[in-house]
């Protein structure tokens, strides 16, 4: 798990929830990295975003193409 990268930072928890659900479905090795910090009540979050997804190298593209596609049917983007 060294090699993962940072592929995108996310701004919610739904949508982190649901990238992870399709990744897990796709097969896609991912760490789902949260920035909460209980000792300042999710202070960063606000500052940083909800968290971070991770993969390896050879699957950002793909995981961008999935989150874009999220963020589109959102009206995000």
């Amino acid at each position: 798990m060294d090699n993962y990268i940072k592929a995108a930072i996310l701004d919610n928890e739904i949508e982190a929830r649901l990238l992870e659900s399709i990744l897990e479905e796709r097969q896609i090795p991912h760490i789902l990295q949260s920035y909460h910090d209980t000792a300042y009540d999710g202070l960063f979050q606000t500052q940083k975003g909800w968290g971070v997804i991770r993969v390896p190298p050879e699957h950002r593209s793909e995981v961008l193409e999935i989150l874009e596609d999220l963020r589109d049917a959102a009206g995000k983007s």
